[in-house]
């Protein structure tokens, strides 16, 4: 095992793919020479060349087109959009096209397309640049959605999302890059589709992803200083939702709050208070399944209004201690 940043991990899951499938390659904005909006492929134009490592103009629209295109030809495409906002401009390809070609053609192509890409606030990158928009896509069929916490989860999940014959969107929070985690030094693959538990606790649930993972995990230290064991679920993929782990975990304990920073109205905290509500978990809850996501307004410039517009680890804490009463 060895410690490395988030950042890290994702670099190596690509680059370990990339030596053992020349089919796959990676293209986007500024990916080659400058290495990568976030400096994720800094250094891969040496190793792997401009035919496989392609900058591309400023045009989500076309080079996605071009990826859909070249995952039905048989090859494995990453495609990197700088910011995870950027999804706007290619929506058709990805939810008309890459979504449902597999479907339309019954089965005759497969789409083994990944679209990498920065989500979430933090850096006070405004209403345009911080956006927390997976729920879109987790209503598409045919769409896969991964949203790793950590170094071990982003590279086991990221080398699975590339060996799939599926598209998937790929986030990777802003924030997460430089956070550390042990990773193995051997070859390891994670399911897409299965949560993770990286608390066990007995007398509530957060249920979370992503960054917020992480909040609730010291929301939880700060709620065991209370004498209150509650347990973090890591959802870790969105689409498909591990259902299990969910009812298991709300069985369990009781009471579940479920957390993200993507606005709360339709969101994953509704899909999974519904999951629990249709199953035999619903008959094991104290309470009902409380929510706690963003707010419902875009994410401010001001670094002071961007901190209290999305969940953080005081009022997670506050929201679980409510749940309690």
């Amino acid at each position: 095992m060895s410690e490395i940043t988030y950042l890290q991990a994702v670099a190596d899951a690509l680059k370990e793919e990339m030596r053992r499938d020349e089919k796959v390659f990676m293209l986007g904005e500024d990916m080659g020479v400058y290495g990568g909006c976030f400096g994720v492929t800094r250094g891969f134009l040496d190793e792997f060349g401009e035919d496989r490592i392609m900058d591309t103009p400023i045009s989500e629209g076309g080079f996605t087109g071009i990826a859909v295109g070249a995952a039905m030809a048989g090859y494995r495409p990453v495609v990197e959009y700088m910011f995870s906002d950027f999804v706007t401009i290619a929506m058709d390809l990805i939810t008309n096209q890459a979504a449902k070609a597999r479907f339309m053609l019954g089965g005759q192509v497969t789409v083994p397309l990944v679209i990498r890409t920065p989500a979430g606030s933090g850096t006070g990158a405004a209403a345009q640049h911080s956006q927390s928009l997976e729920t879109w896509f987790c209503h598409i069929p045919g769409l896969k959605v991964v949203m790793p916490s950590t170094p071990y989860d982003v590279k086991g999940l990221l080398k699975s999302a590339i060996r799939e014959d599926n598209a998937i969107l790929f986030y990777e929070h802003k924030l997460l890059y430089s956070t550390k985690g042990e990773v193995p030094d051997d070859e390891y693959l994670l399911p897409i589709g299965k949560a993770g538990v990286m608390r066990e606790g007995k007398d509530m649930t957060i249920i979370s992803y992503s960054l917020t993972a992480l909040k609730a995990l010291k929301a939880a230290e700060m709620l065991a200083k209370d004498g209150i064991d509650a347990e973090v679920l890591d959802l870790r993929t969105l689409s498909p939702l591990d259902n299990d782990a969910i009812i298991a975990s709300a069985k369990k304990t009781g009471r579940v709050l479920v957390t993200h920073e993507s606005v709360q109205k339709f969101g994953v905290g509704a899909e999974v208070a519904s999951i629990i509500g249709d199953s035999e978990a619903f008959f094991y809850l104290d309470r009902p399944v409380r929510r706690f996501g963003g707010e419902d307004i875009p994410i401010p410039y001001s670094p002071e209004l961007e901190y209290h517009v999305v969940p953080q680890p005081d009022t997670i804490y506050e929201q679980a201690k409510a749940l309690l009463k």
